[in-house]
């Protein structure tokens, strides 16, 4: 039996509504304004949030690869991927508590899994089994503290404050080691690629989606440090890295 023609035509609506949410919709598709400059930018918005959160599904899967046809996780600082880690999951907590849209930061979900992935990686090819699990327990414990209730908004705008630094720090320290190293590793270059685009726009959809200027210049910091980063993989890429 075939579906009624209005139940199709719902779904269409409600999908059409997750990109053009009201009053734009109607903007567009009841008085066919399709030029309204305001309604053009949460649109392009949405569409770039959710280009993002679909690249964060696989954001950091050739790093993972990577490490593991390499068994090893030299030139990856374990020190910056934790405080990597540390600074998504902030950002992800205080996003899911502040009930910002999902489109503004739901890559973190995908970013906090993979970042997971990697420093329990970079741990394990260290022969630090031990510590590997140790590292699961405790972290899966603290994510599940910050996304509960139990915590306070305030507690979190504080994290997201001191995220800044975290970003910064968790950079700059991978960056030192590059260059001491003379090379970037197992880095690498589609992860860091899309991790600076991924910041870059995600200034603009902040500022379309939050207006929250602590989020807005944690993407700007974000950006910045990333661009270092990629700046150095491009430039180390047929560089032999520097003899011990």
């Amino acid at each position: 039996m075939a579906k009624p023609a209005t139940t199709d035509a719902s779904l269409l609506e409600r999908t059409v509504k997750v990109f053009v949410p009201q009053p734009c919709y109607d903007e567009f598709f009841v008085k066919f304004n399709f030029f309204e400059v305001n309604c053009m930018k949460v649109v392009l918005s949405k569409c770039l949030g959710y280009g993002i959160i679909l690249g964060a599904v696989l954001v950091k899967l050739p790093q993972i690869i990577k490490i593991f046809q390499a068994k090893s996780a030299k030139g990856i600082s374990f020190i910056s991927v934790l405080l990597e880690l540390i600074a998504v999951s902030a950002t992800t907590a205080y996003g899911f508590a502040m009930a910002f849209p999902f489109s503004s930061y739901g890559e973190g979900i995908f970013l906090v899994l993979q970042t997971t992935v990697i420093v329990y990686l970079v741990l394990y090819y260290s022969n630090q089994k031990g510590g590997a699990v140790l590292f699961l327990l405790i972290y899966t414990l603290s994510m599940a503290y910050l996304m509960s209730p139990l915590i306070s908004i305030k507690m979190l705008a504080l994290f997201q404050s001191v995220n800044i630094l975290v970003v910064i720090l968790s950079k700059m320290i991978q960056a030192v080691a590059n260059f001491r190293n003379g090379s970037t590793g197992q880095i690498s270059v589609i992860t860091v690629s899309l991790l600076f685009s991924g910041s870059l726009a995600r200034i603009f959809t902040s500022q379309q989606e939050t207006g929250d200027n602590l989020i807005i210049l944690s993407y700007i910091v974000a950006s910045l440090c990333n661009g270092i980063i990629l700046a150095q993989v491009l430039y180390y890429w047929n560089k032999k890295p520097k003899e011990d």
